[in-house]
């Protein structure tokens, strides 16, 4: 299956939204839509795509700040952790803390679905797995999908940069926390698999064994 893999970073913080689309049932999920809902629907028009679920790696607002805007076009399914849905209530808490014009801010849309540790994504033939990674935040997911990029593809949300990790100094984050949860839950994944970070260039697992100093 040659699937359908588009990129898009968007808003000030250039976050990593991922389109994932089966091309022949045309079925899509979308991870993390932060903003810039007409270039992620250009891309879903473009390859004739319904997007079932929009899905989070966790509830920062510069990977949810589109979420209310992207489900009145598509009606896919908001799926995001219940350990996170604190913060997903507190968008304008969230913008106004880094300092976002409050008229850019949209209410959100309710949750359809609490995502949980091992449960299985789907779209068409595409089909991943929920990885909970507590510690950039506490609902902090990853979601890899084994049939993807040849040897596998990992999206670990802001919790796994090339060479670095993400950021514990924001609401109820844990460093130790986080590490555990990338050794745990990421390094037990093959080194040929891709990680797509939330915000960056893609690497590998066995790059980030090998390389990334908070891991050694």
């Amino acid at each position: 299956m040659q699937e359908i893999i588009e990129i898009l970073p968007v808003g000030a913080f250039q976050c990593n939204c991922v389109i994932l689309g089966d091309p022949e049932t045309k079925q899509a999920i979308i991870v993390d839509p932060g903003d810039e809902i007409a270039a992620i629907m250009q891309q879903v028009e473009a390859h004739g795509l319904q997007v079932t679920s929009i899905i989070h790696t966790h509830t920062h607002i510069d990977h949810i700040g589109g979420t209310t805007a992207l489900q009145a076009q598509t009606n896919g399914r908001v799926m995001l952790h219940k350990e996170d849905l604190f913060l997903y209530e507190k968008m304008g808490d969230q913008g106004a803390f880094l300092g976002l014009p409050p008229q850019d801010i949209m209410e959100p849309v309710p949750v359809d679905e609490y995502l949980v540790d091992g449960q299985e994504l789907s779209a068409g033939g595409i089909k991943g797995e929920v990885l909970h990674s507590p510690g950039h935040t506490p609902g902090s997911c990853g979601f890899f999908f084994p049939q993807l990029r040849e040897a596998g593809l990992l999206i670990p949300g802001d919790t796994l940069f090339a060479g670095s990790i993400g950021r514990t100094d924001l609401w109820k984050g844990d460093y130790a926390q986080e590490i555990d949860s990338i050794k745990k839950k990421f390094l037990t994944l093959p080194d040929e698999v891709i990680v797509l970070p939330g915000h960056g260039p893609e690497t590998s697992i066995g790059r980030e064994r090998q390389h990334n100093p908070f891991l050694q």
